[in-house]
């Protein structure tokens, strides 16, 4: 297993005239699906499968992606492959000159979590008529047919932040904080809890007094443009989140102003330090991807296609390829602080850790939920 750490060097700009829209989300989902769990694939012949993993993150530091790299590496490993990691902290014209430094080195499979979802389109198209499958591992690239998508629900993600407000705040000013505009799931999350708070907003039980969206998955933009609605107004009282690292940025603006606990915040991907602020009564919920099923599953999947073997689907997807792909949907689960113990009893976090800031010992027993 080789693992290739390269430092972003370059940026792609994003040009201010592409605006969210909702109608760019995913939007047709079932068309066939088959929950059956997908058998380990197992190599027939003597050659070894080379797995050239690209994985583009908005900083090095991501908790989320170090866990999904090293199951996934872990997996594939176990099943008999070798996988080549290219880890950049964001930026297109890197990704893609790390995929095609991965394809010199004669990769039988390519997966793929894209920096910019739309942007890799071209370099997707040249890498599978070379005959290298490609595999969108949690966002899905759009505009090319693949050969495969495996993650989350972001749609259920997005229902689930919507409940979780309306069950905490159920009328109030909301503020809406939306993902990067570069990944397709953040139209998928945003649709997800428009299902839900639309039909409160239309009964002016909620009133929405801002919503925005991010260039990036970005600690330090969070802060820069909350923090300038925040300077216009704090009459807020619950603020949806894209994710953990923006509801971390919004709970120390919060904090700043003496608010924190009293604005209810949610957001997603279970990072340790937002399920400390769960338990501390900083944040009010999260939602828990189980990293390590995704991971092994997408390891499985991965090798089933590299041997050619029969993989069917949860559902087929439309990327606007003009070909469905087949994709491999997990559920999330909602986790606030009276069910925090699902995160530790899938090991992703230890008891000391999330309890840490509160000097609690570890219970003999941790009750189901």
């Amino acid at each position: 297993m080789v693992f290739a750490l390269i430092s972003a060097c370059m940026w792609l700009s994003c040009s201010n005239d592409r605006k969210p829209a909702v109608q760019r989300s995913l939007s047709e989902r079932a068309v066939s699906r088959n929950s059956a769990p997908l058998e380990p694939a197992k190599n027939p012949g003597s050659k070894r499968v080379t797995i050239g993993f690209s994985v583009a993150t908005d900083t090095f530091i991501i908790e989320r992606w170090i866990k999904d790299i090293k199951v996934f590496s872990g997996a594939a490993q176990t099943l008999g492959a070798q996988v080549i990691v290219q880890l950049s902290a964001g930026g297109t014209r890197e990704q893609i000159a790390q995929i095609n430094y991965m394809v010199n080195q004669k990769i039988d499979i390519l997966v793929v979590i894209a920096n910019d979802t739309e942007a890799l389109s071209g370099t997707i198209k040249q890498i599978r008529d070379a005959g290298i499958p490609v595999v969108a591992y949690d966002r899905m690239i759009m505009g090319v047919p693949l050969d495969a998508y495996i993650s989350f629900d972001s749609r259920e993600v997005g229902r689930q932040l919507g409940r979780a407000l309306v069950k905490a705040v159920p009328q109030g000013r909301y503020l809406l904080v939306n993902g990067s505009v570069k990944d397709s799931n953040s139209y998928e999350v945003n649709v997800g809890v428009h299902e839900i708070l639309d039909p409160a907003i239309k009964a002016k039980n909620i009133q929405v007094e801002r919503e925005i969206w991010l260039n990036d998955w970005s600690f330090d933009e969070t802060l820069e443009k909350v923090g300038a609605i925040f300077e216009e107004t704090i009459a807020i009282d619950a603020v949806s989140c894209a994710n953990d690292q923006i509801a971390a940025a919004v709970i120390k603006l919060l904090s700043e102003r003496r608010l924190a606990g009293k604005v209810t915040v949610v957001g997603q991907d279970a990072e340790l330090i937002s399920c400390q602020y769960i338990v501390e009564g900083l944040q009010f919920m999260t939602v828990y991807k189980p990293i390590g099923k995704l991971a092994s599953r997408a390891a499985e999947l991965v090798m089933a296609i590299a041997h050619k073997q029969e993989h069917p689907p949860d559902v087929l997807l439309d990327n606007r390829s003009g070909t469905l792909v087949p994709s491999y949907i997990e559920a999330p689960v909602a986790v606030y602080k009276q069910n925090m113990d699902v995160v530790i009893r899938d090991g992703f976090h230890t008891y000391e850790d999330v309890y840490r800031n509160l000097g609690l010992s570890k219970p003999s027993y941790i009750p189901p939920p």
